[in-house]
């Protein structure tokens, strides 16, 4: 991930992090306070359930086992009055109903806690269940009943009503934990601000330092094929604004455009290595010498090699492809070349037709884009050309008329935009395309 270098996106990225941070925790902490204030209220609901059991236990209670007179239990009815149970059901041991009792409760309530279904557990354990039904919040909770002789008698069902001064307290609860929580991430966020920035700027200038670099050596390797082929200087800053608006106009991601900037200034790399009486040969090349000339495109590979962060070599290796696969070093063929070497193919042709070379005059702009389109599908991409020929006459006005200063302006304004450098590194990125213009006019 690219780091921002200017101190109102470091102010601005550290805010947003710090502030998501803090919601986060602060609703990380209202969760929890909410599950433990929960239990809390559940737990209080068991002990009274095993206290309603305990009167189970009690003579009275094994007289209604026996088919006894339900009136003789008022005891369970007291407990509804005491406690904030609304409803109590009694169970055998086949789970059949024995005895209920419940208190006025809206309508459709205790039809909807008699139909709702739970878990029956076995003795020593306790079953709960949160449920709420309309307006009202409930907890049901089951706990098996013991004989004497530590069989299973029947199960206890109490249904407890959360009051509205518990829930009160527990919308309280929840959240002076998501104040406390927040409080204490920006407080300690304010502690560590200074800090974080120090340490953010120390790694955009050490990311920048980095990028300086490896701009620098795409400079210095083209300025080396500069010196070895003069008709070649201006040729890499117009391919490589063409390839740039290209690739634009196709909507490529900003990261393949980087690379496609790298490849294009660089796709002649190779011809450091071709001997002076091929490369500037005045006339046509003999098959021998241009087998020769066609190992440049390996040479550019062995080059570059080792610099993972140009990722320049599919530029590199592959745009004298053909798409009906003639092409060379590797007689790729449609969508087996790579998309940058299959763009770039395009603007590397164009421009060659309309310069001048030893071997060759130039052609007029007309005939040059004719070319192009006629070998849409033989040389080139057909989805590639019809997007070229949307944007060169235009474009290619702009390139021509534009001074060798604007050339380097405009390369420099790729940098910035594709290669993350910021308006602090303007002075540097300049160095860098001054550099790249003085040694490729000398």
């Amino acid at each position: 991930m690219s780091l921002p270098s200017a101190p109102y996106q470091l102010n601005r990225m550290l805010a947003i992090r710090l502030c998501v941070a803090a919601l986060v925790i602060g609703a990380i902490a209202g969760i929890v306070a909410y599950q433990v204030e929960t239990r809390r209220v559940e737990s209080i609901v068991l002990e009274l359930a095993a206290g309603g059991a305990r009167h189970l236990e009690s003579p009275a209670m094994q007289l209604l086992s026996r088919g006894k007179s339900p009136e003789d239990h008022s005891a369970l009815s007291a407990l509804l009055d005491r406690n904030n149970f609304v409803g109590i059901r009694v169970f055998d041991v086949k789970k059949e109903l024995v005895y209920e009792t419940w208190t006025n409760l809206p309508p459709g309530v205790t039809d909807g806690l008699r139909g709702h279904r739970h878990d029956w557990p076995a003795l020593g354990r306790d079953h709960r269940n949160r449920i709420r039904i309309g307006n009202e919040h409930l907890i049901q909770v089951v706990i098996p009943l013991a004989r004497e002789s530590g069989s299973l008698d029947g199960y206890l069902e109490g249904t407890y009503r959360i009051d509205q001064g518990t829930l009160a307290n527990q919308k309280q609860q929840i959240l002076d934990g998501v104040l406390t929580a927040v409080i204490a991430v920006l407080a300690t966020a304010l502690l560590l601000y200074p800090l974080l920035l120090g340490l953010l700027r120390q790694a955009t200038r050490l990311s920048r330092r980095l990028l300086d670099s490896n701009l620098s050596l795409i400079r210095s390797l083209g300025n080396a094929v500069a010196k070895r082929d003069s008709d070649t200087d201006a040729h890499n800053y117009r391919v490589t604004l063409y390839a740039v608006a290209l690739a634009e106009k196709l909507h490529w991601p900003k990261g393949e455009i980087a690379h496609l900037i790298a490849g294009a200034f660089l796709h002649d790399v190779g011809k450091i290595g071709i001997p002076d009486h091929i490369l500037l040969k005045p006339g046509k090349l003999t098959d021998e010498e241009f087998e020769i000339m066609k190992t440049h495109a390996l040479l550019g590979l062995d080059i570059v090699a080792g610099n993972a962060w140009m990722n320049a070599t599919l530029v590199i290796r592959n745009h004298h492809e053909r798409f009906d696969g003639s092409g060379y070093p590797d007689g790729l063929c449609g969508m087996e070349i790579p998309q940058g070497a299959r763009l770039f193919a395009v603007v590397d042709v164009f421009d060659a037709l309309l310069s001048a070379r030893p071997y060759k005059a130039p052609i007029p702009f007309e005939t040059a884009l004719a070319l192009i389109e006629n070998e849409s599908g033989r040389h080139f991409d057909p989805e590639i050309v019809i997007a070229f020929s949307s944007i060169i006459d235009r474009l290619h006005q702009e390139v021509t008329m534009a001074s060798e200063a604007d050339l380097h302006a405009q390369l420099r304004s790729a940098i910035f935009r594709y290669f993350n450098t910021d308006a602090e590194a303007d002075d540097t990125a300049a160095s860098l395309v001054s550099a790249i213009a003085e040694g490729a006019s000398s």
